[in-house]
């Protein structure tokens, strides 16, 4: 062999022997957690999305933690990360939102949800955002919403009592995308040419998949679904912008108002971004957690009872008993919300909340580098038996005020459903509203039993392969 060959196989070799040494051990000025970062480039990816049927940690997390401990490193999609299953470093997280920690998602989140969404958006701009939300979803809009919600869960378990056999998921989720839908951009799926919630379909059966943008693939045909509702979301925004100038009467309105403004920050991408997540995540969040509590109560008699006769205590008491829910009937439902709370608990519908490190920090003897990505594991605490007792057991008593001694409409250490810290979930009490108001008109008129379905699968988002089937039937 020539000598120039030689020498540039040999420097070749110690190059790549080197580069993995250093992915296999990345520089730190202190200690890093331990744990393995998996294969060069791809790191524990593929493990991350490794399909379970699990109830519990997810196994990604659940077989680290036994051999690493509470918080370990790993490297998802190209990125280093720390993992925590830690409630103080979670916590932490959480109040140095801004100052240590920003919110940050891989790149193929991004590329889902759009480059200009709120979730990857700081600072003043996110604030701006997030009050532009509360003019939809704040208490006072609420409570002009209640009525509506009832309505609309009304008329859909009607015609569902109809149908003989369905599909809660998919019940749930299209009742839901109507009523959101139409407070945001006044989309009428009976009257519009094009199928809004297909493309959302389309989506989110691709959300939480491996990314490989190839034809065929969940990753591809969820970018396809994005692609299909932003071309829809961006003529619906343009036409609106072109009518003569109105009082609002939807969300769309009022953003168009802030487009028109000569001193406005907001952009038609970020606008049209923000409709986008608005959609997403107030229907497919909420019909996934509809879902499950809807079968936890078919599996647990005890549970059913008494939220029912919570409910028909709510009934009796009025002096019309065929009334319309008022706000202090909906704010008197504690059981109600102690259902929802156990079973979002239980649901952990996000496995991770993504922060990154701004600067270098220190925790319990370990090192977070500067531009280190950290996941913030939910299912790990939620399900946790020293947090939880029995924590897998659909428990909801287990929130009574007198034994767990917290808000049951907040957030803690130990539980973090909708998030944490300043950027806790601006929808969160939209959603209870929905979840409540749904059960309030299906507990108190009408009766059902399972058919078939039900299973779960986290891809890690939870999923409902088969759907929940259930057959309904008007109260005797």
């Amino acid at each position: 062999m020539h000598p120039a060959v030689l020498y540039v196989a040999v420097m070749s070799i110690i190059g790549l022997v080197n580069w993995l040494y250093n992915w296999r051990n990345p520089r730190c000025n202190g200690v890093l957690p331990p744990g393995s970062m998996g294969w060069p480039l791809l790191g524990e990816t593929l493990h991350f999305f490794a399909p379970n049927t699990s109830s519990d940690i997810p196994p990604f997390v659940k077989d680290r933690m036994q051999r690493y401990g509470a918080v370990f490193k790993t490297s998802l999609v190209g990125r280093p990360v720390i993992v925590s299953a830690d409630a103080d470093l979670n916590y932490m997280v959480f109040q140095q939102e801004g100052k240590l920690f920003q919110s940050w998602y891989p790149d193929t989140f991004t590329e889902i949800f759009g480059r200009q969404n709120v979730g990857s958006l700081h600072g003043f701009m996110y604030k701006y955002l997030k009050n532009m939300v509360l003019q939809l979803f704040g208490p006072e809009s609420l409570k002009k919403m209640l009525l509506e919600v009832e309505e609309a869960s009304n008329r859909s378990l009607k015609q569902w009592s109809m149908q003989g056999v369905v599909d809660v998921k998919e019940a749930t989720a299209g009742m839901i995308f109507d009523l959101t839908a139409k407070k945001l951009i006044s989309y009428d799926s009976e009257s519009s040419s094009e199928n809004l919630r297909e493309s959302f379909v389309a989506f989110i059966q691709g959300l939480i998949s491996f990314p490989l943008d190839i034809p065929g693939t969940a990753y591809h045909r969820c970018l396809k679904g994005r692609k299909q509702a932003m071309r829809m979301l961006k003529k619906m925004l343009q036409e609106r912008r072109e009518r003569p100038r109105k009082e609002g009467c939807d969300f769309f309105d009022y953003v168009v108002e802030e487009l028109h403004r000569e001193d406005t920050v907001l952009t038609e991408g970020i606008a049209l971004d923000l409709m986008f997540v608005l959609l997403f995540a107030s229907f497919e969040t909420t019909s996934l957690a509809l879902t499950l509590a809807t079968k936890f109560l078919s599996d647990h008699p005890l549970v059913f009872k008494q939220l029912r006769e919570e409910h028909d205590e709510i009934i009796r008491k009025r002096e019309t008993a065929n009334a319309g829910l008022t706000w202090s009937e909906y704010k008197s439902m504690k059981f109600t919300f102690q259902v929802i709370n156990e079973t979002v608990r239980l649901a952990n519908i996000v496995p991770g909340i993504f922060r990154k490190a701004m600067r270098e920090t220190k925790f319990k003897g370990y090192t977070i580098p500067a531009g280190w990505a950290v996941m913030i594991c939910p299912p790990a605490v939620h399900l946790n038996p020293s947090k939880y007792k029995d924590p897998l057991e659909f428990n909801p008593w287990r929130w009574e005020a007198s034994i767990r001694g917290i808000d049951t409409n907040g957030a803690s250490k130990n539980f973090m459903a909708f998030g944490g810290g300043m950027r806790f979930c601006v929808g969160t009490d939209f959603t209870k509203l929905q979840m409540a108001v749904f059960l309030h008109c299906l507990v108190t008129k009408y009766n059902w039993k399972a058919i078939k379905g039900g299973d779960i699968l986290r891809t890690p988002g939870l999923q409902f392969p088969n759907g929940f089937h259930i057959q309904i039937s008007q109260r005797d």
